[in-house]
């Protein structure tokens, strides 16, 4: 299935994540229009969308800092990065 880009799975786990939430974010703002917008620990007003992208700008960030000051194994980062991504969509 992902052998067309020499993808391995782990790769197309991450994006196949990506797109679910995506798809999870389409079927609220059908069921529940308007965003739920909030004002965040940033200041800024947020819409679920936004608290998505945030939250995948930052576990990108903190994937890219792990690997460049500490390497392998990235279970760590990974705990991290959900970390980030909870506290995106209850206070950002």
């Amino acid at each position: 299935m992902l052998s067309w880009m020499a993808w391995t799975w782990p790769t197309g786990l991450v994006f196949i994540g990506i797109f679910s939430a995506i798809f999870v974010l389409i079927a609220l703002e059908i069921r529940h229009p308007g965003g739920d917008e909030r004002k965040g620990v940033l200041g800024l007003t947020t819409t679920r969308g936004d608290r998505l992208f945030i939250s995948l700008l930052g576990t990108s960030y903190i994937f890219l800092a792990w690997l460049g000051l500490v390497g392998f194994p990235l279970w760590t980062p990974l705990g991290l990065s959900i970390a980030w991504g909870v506290f995106c969509f209850w206070k950002v």
